[in-house]
């Protein structure tokens, strides 16, 4: 059974996100969409908001499973079983940091393979971090994020 690890801080969920998500479950048995803890990137949504809207928006999508860590990312992909890491590339600027990870992983776990998938070109500009500033400045954001994630944006105050 190929098992698949998608790691993130997801805060909060993209369609980009969902996208790759979505064609990641059509290649792989189970994919686990593993959400970090990540306190040291300061996220607006804590670790539970942000695993409830990860279960919430991607509830359709079968094969998929939602689990928190807040380990090495090597000894999760381990205790998950899974064989494959998977990042996603939005642009030439992700790439660089992306194949350093991925090296740093394989030298900490040669057993595991780093997978890249790139999002629809519709979602390539979509990150985390700019539907957060978007909303905070009380942008719309609708079509960045799922309704669900657009209801939590909005009822949070931005830090």
């Amino acid at each position: 059974m190929a098992v698949a690890l998608y790691p993130g801080t997801f805060d909060p969920i993209t369609n980009g996100h969902t996208d790759l998500i979505q064609r990641a479950a059509k290649l792989f048995d189970k994919v686990i969409v593993g959400v970090a803890a990540s306190s040291g990137k300061g996220p607006r949504f804590s670790l539970e908001e942000r695993v409830d809207l990860a279960n919430q928006v991607l509830a359709s999508v079968k094969k998929v499973e939602i689990m928190q860590f807040d380990t090495l990312l090597v000894d999760f992909t381990r205790q998950c079983k899974a064989d494959v890491i998977l990042r996603g590339l939005r642009a030439v600027s992700d790439f660089e940091y992306e194949f350093q990870l991925a090296g740093m992983n394989r030298r900490l776990a040669p057993e595991v393979e780093t997978m890249f998938l790139t999002p629809a070109e519709q979602f390539a500009y979509i990150s985390s971090s700019l539907v957060k500033e978007i909303a905070a400045l009380g942008g719309n954001v609708s079509e960045f994020v799922h309704p669900l994630v657009v209801e939590a944006l909005n009822g949070k105050q931005p830090d």
